[in-house]
């Protein structure tokens, strides 16, 4: 038996059905340019630069540009005289031999952590974890900091400043960039030579929040250990679409599950 029902003709959807399926398109096409955003890393506050940089006994003085902006932050030397050496060394021994590893700022507005050793005033040899801040005792002024040394002769020996007694440890930094004061480290290791102190520099970094402490052997900032732990935690959140067709109420709660 055949139906006599006329065909049902389509209905326009209303006005406001209209306006919530187009912010679902919308609100969906959001969601996608979220999640490409998300993608973005967050601005490092730490760079971490490794490196193997030879401070080599007698050798040309070694720049370090902590920044990488082409100026020359600080300068690292090590110096020996001695027997069968000729004369002209960084440090001016004492009796037969004197041998010396160095630090000194490259500009006059840069200062290197500091530490008193027996009456002379040193660059501190810091261990790993170490604050370098606004509140650290710095040198008072641009001047050649010791490291490690030592003199001796027939009749009299010295040995002071305390990198003599490790092998690896970090040099507390300060510099002006652009105007702001920055900190940071280096790490230096001591290694074996034929005489005096040669050492490598195996890696330093520095904070780019101009004021703001740095620990020594710290690679990487907060924000990009928080960045990392929240990559799985904060990502866009799926939208149902009768969520969406609710309306703009129901996107800025989504907005807000979502930031």
């Amino acid at each position: 038996m055949s139906s006599s029902r006329p065909p049902r003709s389509l209905s326009k959807l209303s006005e406001p059905i209209n306006q919530r399926l187009n912010m679902y398109a919308l609100a969906a096409g959001a969601a996608g340019v979220g999640i490409l955003a998300s993608a973005n890393p967050a601005e490092a506050r730490i760079v971490y630069t490794p490196s193997h940089i030879r401070i080599n006994v007698n050798g040309a003085l070694v720049n370090l540009d902590v920044n990488h902006d082409g100026i020359s932050d600080f300068q690292f030397y090590a110096g020996y005289q001695g027997p069968g050496v000729p004369r002209g060394g960084f440090f001016p021994p004492e009796g037969n031999h004197g041998s010396s590893l160095g630090v000194t700022p490259a500009q006059l507005s840069n200062r290197v952590l500091a530490v008193e050793s027996q009456n002379t005033l040193c660059a501190a040899a810091l261990p790993k974890g170490s604050k370098v801040g606004p509140r650290g005792p710095f040198q008072p002024g641009h001047s050649l900091l010791l490291m490690a040394a030592a003199s001796g002769g027939t009749s009299h020996s010295a040995h002071f400043c305390p990198w003599l007694k490790v092998q690896e440890a970090f040099v507390g930094l300060k510099f002006v960039a652009k105007g702001k004061i920055h900190f940071g480290w280096a790490r230096i290791k001591r290694v074996s030579g034929a005489f005096g102190f040669p050492a490598v520099i195996t890696g330093y970094a520095y904070e780019t929040v101009p004021n703001k402490p740095i620990l020594t052997g710290k690679r990487h900032g907060a924000d990009d250990a928080e960045l990392t732990i929240a990559a799985s935690e904060s990502a866009p959140k799926p939208v149902s679409l009768g969520l969406l067709a609710m309306g703009s109420p129901t996107l800025s709660i989504w907005r807000r599950q979502s930031n």
